[in-house]
């Protein structure tokens, strides 16, 4: 890979200091409206056919083709899934359920830089730990997990080319197990929060927590007896697994149903840019349209490839490391990526390449939420290593920004050379910003119609008072 300066210089079109997509409409032939910038003026759109044709043809070049529809998911099974990813009874202490990080309201994230996890009070950016305790990593989105090959930053969980699923704990996870799983790795992935005791466990106060932490087997059993003593979860587990009784069940079958809620519920694939694929040239503004031209033609496409944008490979993209760590380096607060993973010391930092269908509604975003604004993100990968080493700790909350870790010159030591020597004005960030708006489907930006306003167990639902009014599926 060059290492020269590489200015990106794709954009024909005159382009304004910035732009947000307005678009709310939920349906994906309807006439587009105009555009306004944040100054307010007016965004024409696309009438460049030759320019829309460019793009599509860029697009087929880096695989960015249409996201298919997930296949159709019985509706006992989503709406099983759905009661467990919303009741907190899956936690050690009973106060925090798989939702409370991956809130609604907000784009199924928390809007926190890292999230605060069991013994926190209050949701999103107003909840508080009493010991300040935060979890190491960003609150990944929900959205479009059924095209993803690779879970959780580091990967640890993943779904091979031969259609093989692997996780941190191998045969652990038993075939027994892997028999019940429908979705690949996202069947596996509900499986871990539960053990992690800052994010579910807890450390002390009930059963759960008296386990080891390496016996996962037993702590997933006494979930299952929880869930076995509510005779509403026996009724739903029997209905989503016809033919199976409850007493034959293990955990792999509430985590493969959690996965079916989220597949079911969180799939969108009708953005602007999604009609845009379709045929309609207008779908996109002129600023989107030479964002999309420019993201194509410059190195992001590299990695933000495929239906999801995403490679669901592993870079090191010169972020800040901040926030508790996972126990990596001289005092611990460090966080070695996917190295912890491998053992790989080239992939020292390196964390999976963000899908970025509805980004703009995932914020913050970096592995530790270290950007707070997309724009602010997207201007990160020009002059990284300069962007690095000046790193704003007053973005971050008060009691993150004394935790950023002293680790600069190590992480730009294994740096993606993809980033070596990219450089490219502001207009083409303000143009690639505008471009990744288009990745919005309408349908995201108001999904608390999915939050229930009571569970099986009885326990309060988070974000319930957001919820956007009752349903049939309540519990």
């Amino acid at each position: 890979m060059p290492t020269h300066r590489y200015i990106v210089t794709a954009f024909a079109l005159a382009i304004v200091a910035a732009c947000s997509n307005t678009d709310d409409t939920n349906q994906p032939t309807a006439a587009p409206t105009a555009e306004t910038s944040d100054s307010g003026a007016a965004l024409s759109r696309n009438t460049n056919g030759a320019l829309a044709a460019e793009v599509r043809t860029l697009a087929a070049g880096r695989g960015i083709t249409p996201l298919e529809n997930p296949p159709p998911i019985r509706a006992s099974l989503v709406r099983l899934g759905r009661a467990l990813a919303f009741d907190k009874v899956l936690s050690g202490n009973r106060d925090i359920s798989c939702m409370t990080c991956h809130l609604a309201s907000f784009g199924t994230g928390d809007a926190r830089s890292l999230s605060i996890g069991q013994g926190g009070t209050g949701l999103g950016p107003s909840r508080v730990h009493p010991e300040g305790t935060f979890i190491p990593r960003n609150a990944p989105p929900a959205f479009n997990l059924h095209a993803m090959k690779t879970l959780f930053w580091d990967g640890r969980v993943n779904r091979d080319d031969a259609g093989l699923v692997h996780t941190p704990i191998g045969d652990k996870v038993t075939p027994k197990m892997t028999a019940v799983f429908e979705f690949g790795a996202l069947s596996a992935l509900p499986l871990f929060p539960v053990l992690n005791r800052a994010e579910m466990r807890a450390a002390t106060g009930n059963e759960l927590a008296a386990f080891r932490d390496d016996q996962e087997t037993e702590t997933w059993a006494a979930l299952m007896k929880r869930l076995g003593a509510i005779r509403q979860y026996r009724q739903l587990f029997q209905a989503a697994y016809p033919g199976q009784k409850f007493e034959d069940m293990n955990f792999a079958h509430a985590s493969n149903a959690i996965a079916a809620f989220l597949i079911n519920k969180m799939a969108f694939n009708r953005s602007p840019w999604d009609r845009f694929l379709a045929g309609d040239d207008r779908a996109l503004t002129d600023l989107q349209l030479a964002g999309a031209k420019g993201f194509m033609s410059a190195r992001c496409s590299i990695c933000h490839n495929g239906p999801a944008f995403t490679d669901n490979l592993f870079h090191n993209v010169a972020l800040a490391q901040l926030g508790p760590g996972e126990g990596d380096g001289a005092g611990g607060f460090d966080d070695f990526g996917r190295m912890r993973v491998t053992g790989n010391a080239a992939e020292k930092y390196a964390f999976r390449t963000t899908p970025l269908r509805n980004v703009e509604l995932t914020g913050p975003w970096g592995h530790a939420g270290q950007f707070t604004t997309l724009r602010a993100f997207v201007d990160h990968y020009s002059e990284s290593d300069t962007k690095l080493r000046n790193f704003d700790v007053m973005q971050l909350e008060a009691l993150l920004r004394g935790t950023v870790q002293p680790t600069t010159e190590a992480i730009l030591a294994t740096r993606d050379p993809l980033l070596a020597g990219m450089v490219f004005p502001a207009t083409a960030g303000d143009a690639v910003t505008a471009f990744l708006t288009a990745l919005t489907d309408p349908r995201a930006r108001e999904i608390r119609g999915i939050t229930p306003r009571s569970v099986p167990s009885g326990l309060p639902v988070d974000g319930a008072e957001f919820a956007a009014g009752p349903t049939s599926e309540d519990f």
